[in-house]
């Protein structure tokens, strides 16, 4: 099984915040930092400000030395794919060898149809990333890149210098429809599995979505992936499993219940034991969230958690009172 990971998610309005937050998750053992990949922020209207993702990835590299840097997940439709294969191989360079290519298919449909790109459907999406990242796999390791699919083609189209991590920067593809999980089990090295996109809304949008998103949906999603796998004739520990959570940690028992009790009426669970279960939340004290990532660990196999603390205090005791004991497990 792979290592238990944390990611922390940064702020994706202002760049001294996204810094900071990057420079403190570097101190405190923090495998990798992520922002999203949007023109307009998924947590506001249009108008909320909203840092361009590889401009502020190539910074935080600069002001960092351990943590990766993570994507969260790049829109194959916002760039083209040999575009993007040398962002990617640039960024790789800047930090070193950092860099985990996350990607995926694109869905927030407004900021398509304001910039004018194509917004096609969901099928013709995921076809076009798994055309995209074919032409990436080839633009980072072939001396002459050449590559002919159905939406992208090039020829001799040379990337040097090609990225530091041999033979590539690890795939993460986002999402967990059954077109995603089959082009994982292909050509991924890690799946970040979030909630379906259901009307062009992410679990953020629509809560709803979050709340159907159980513990039971994501183990038949990993069973299925795994059973992907095994028909690609690769090992069923080939992807890392990893999910995107909110992190609301509080010391007080009663804090950390009242707590839950509010997010859980707020995103519309039926009840807080829901909530507490829920693939897209980590909450209670300290011990309990330990407890329930222990379970997640072992009855899922998921090692790779994404969070976004609630507060400062959530953030700190996920530092000294979580994530310690998973550096000592190993597993």
């Amino acid at each position: 099984m792979h290592t238990v990971k944390f990611g922390l998610f940064l702020p994706t309005s202002d760049f001294p915040q996204a810094r900071a937050a990057a420079e403190w998750a570097d101190a405190n053992g923090f495998y990798s930092v992520s922002m999203n990949d949007h023109f307009f922020s998924p947590l506001g209207a249009p108008q909320t400000p909203q840092l361009e993702c590889f401009s502020t990835l190539s910074a935080i590299a600069a002001v960092t030395r351990n943590v990766r840097l993570a994507p969260a997940v790049t829109a194959i439709g916002f760039r083209t794919p040999p575009m993007l294969a040398k962002i990617a191989s640039t960024l790789d360079h800047l930090s070193n060898g950092r860099l985990i290519m996350g990607i995926g298919a694109g869905w927030q449909r407004n900021e398509y149809d304001a910039h004018n790109y194509p917004y096609p459907d969901n099928l013709e999406r995921i076809a076009q990333l798994a055309d995209g990242i074919r032409l990436l796999k080839a633009m980072w390791t072939q001396d002459v890149p050449t590559y002919r699919g159905k939406y992208f083609q090039v020829e001799k189209a040379y990337n040097n210098p090609r990225p530091i991590q041999k033979p590539h920067p690890p795939i993460m593809i986002g999402g967990s429809g059954a077109k995603i999980l089959e082009l994982a089990a292909q050509e991924a090295q890690a799946i970040n599995m979030i909630p379906p996109i259901v009307n062009g809304k992410d679990f953020i949008q629509d809560p709803m979505a979050a709340v159907k998103f159980t513990k039971p949906v994501l183990k038949k999603k990993i069973e299925k992936l795994r059973s992907l796998l095994q028909a690609a004739h690769r090992p069923p520990d080939a992807i890392e499993l990893g999910v995107i959570c909110m992190a609301s940690i509080a010391r007080s028992k009663a804090e950390a219940d009242e707590a839950l009790a509010r997010t859980a009426k707020g995103m519309g669970y039926p009840d807080v034991e829901s909530a507490r279960n829920s693939p897209v939340l980590l909450a209670g004290t300290p011990d309990e969230v330990r407890r329930e990532l222990r379970s997640r660990v072992e009855e899922l196999g998921v090692t790779y958690y994404i969070v976004f603390p609630s507060s400062r205090e959530s953030g700190d005791l996920l530092v000294k009172e979580v994530m310690p004991e998973f550096r000592s497990r190993g597993n």
